[in-house]
């Protein structure tokens, strides 16, 4: 490939801003990123918005290199064909390759009510919503927090910390991502904090009011605040312009992250769905998925064969509360172990691990190419072994639905 290189980066999160900085160590390529908002969300302090602890927000001049252009818009279609995207202000702009990293958001509730009565949380806006209701709420009234994965958990011991009366509804377990040690650590904590945990077969909701809960096992729980966290989708952007996706809506690619269906057209992130073995949804995969696909696309302008997906290290850091935390590990295929550790040393540990993920954002955009996660060499055996093991799903037809109930870490 030679002449200039025009990549536009879909989405500014850890993925999309990894790979937008990592593309400006060449001269000869321009990045444009867009993205819906004009400010960076630190997804994994989310919850912390909710009790008041931070704004989870950074400007993008903190972390992305001043030689992307940013553009505060959305796309609403991808033209392959014409090598374009259309934006939602009607505005297009055109790409030699494009980067999919647009992310996740809540997914559609099938609970009746819910989508009326409970506040979701996998966005910044509804943050910011959840925070204005509950500021509008006297401290004593209850509040329910519904799923308990690891958004349900920090959020369930946030609120607690800052005085809320909380119950956390499970669906089924405590931390099902957790393994029984680590579950068993979490909810003595949150015990402590005067979480009430609602957990087992008869936990599932059945249905949300404005004021209670109904379970499956017909008891109903009076809640003034509902706060869903019960699962994340991704957007159907892929879906709509014809592209092939997974059951999720995931854009599906090979192991180099291009698109079964399109050179061009590569993916990172939540998004993104290599070989149809997904990595689950978390910052922890999105960085190293980021650098990845800017590499790809590096590769090709030289001519070289590209690098594959590695993942080296798998583990899940909770906060429980700003006291307290627990590091649960994984095997290379992301199910948890035994081992993990917990209490205040680990709560710091996970306030040094939040404030570094900016940190290896800036110092991408200051000396592109710095990131080596994505390249330690082990990782590649580890997703070699789990590929043959799992074997590749089939692409879902690209008008699949966008929906998936899976957890955070």
């Amino acid at each position: 490939m030679t002449g200039n290189t025009h990549v536009v980066v879909i989405g500014g999160g850890y993925a999309g801003v990894m790979a937008a900085n990592r593309l400006t160590g060449r001269g000869d390529v321009t990045v444009t990123l867009v993205n819906p908002r004009p400010e960076f969300v630190h997804r994994v302090r989310l919850h912390q918005p909710v009790g008041g602890s931070d704004e989870a927000v950074l400007a993008y001049r903190d972390v992305l290199a001043a030689r992307v252009r940013l553009v505060t818009d959305s796309v609403t279609r991808i033209d392959t064909a014409g090598r374009g995207v259309t934006l939602a202000s009607g505005d297009t702009r055109g790409y030699d390759d494009l980067i999919y990293a647009v992310g996740s958001h809540s997914a559609k509730p099938d609970v009746p009510g819910a989508a009326e009565c409970a506040y979701p949380l996998a966005t910044l806006e509804e943050a910011r919503r959840l925070r204005a209701a509950l500021d509008a709420t006297p401290a004593a009234a209850p509040v329910t927090v519904v799923g308990a994965g690891a958004t349900g958990i920090e959020t369930a011991a946030e609120l607690a910390e800052q005085g809320r009366t909380v119950t956390l509804v499970c669906g089924g377990v405590l931390g099902p991502n957790l393994h029984a040690r680590a579950r068993r650590s979490v909810a003595r904590r949150l015990a402590a904090l005067g979480v009430t945990v609602t957990d087992g077969p008869g936990s599932t909701v059945t249905a949300v009011d404005r004021d209670a809960v109904r379970l499956a096992d017909g008891r109903e729980l009076p809640s003034d605040v509902t706060v869903r966290t019960a699962g994340f989708g991704v957007p159907g952007l892929a879906a709509r312009s014809r592209l092939s996706t997974d059951a999720a809506g995931r854009l599906l690619t090979d192991e180099t992250l291009t698109s079964v269906d399109d050179p061009r057209v590569l993916a990172a992130g939540d998004a993104a769905a290599p070989s149809g073995q997904a990595l689950r949804m978390c910052c922890l995969n999105a960085t190293p998925l980021g650098a990845r696909a800017a590499d790809t696309v590096l590769s090709r302008i030289d001519g070289e064969e590209p690098g594959t997906v590695h993942q080296m290290f798998y583990a899940q850091c909770l906060s429980l509360g700003r006291a307290d935390a627990v590091l649960q590990f994984a095997n290379r295929s992301d199910v948890a172990v035994r081992a993990h550790v917990g209490g205040r040393l680990i709560a710091r540990l996970k306030e040094t691990i939040c404030r570094s993920i900016p940190g290896s954002l800036s110092a991408e955009a200051r000396k592109p190419g710095s990131f080596r996660l994505h390249q330690l060499p082990r990782g590649a055996a580890k997703r070699q072994k789990l590929l043959h093991a799992s074997g590749p799903s089939a692409p879902a037809t690209s008008d699949a639905a966008v929906n998936e109930a899976t957890q955070r870490a």
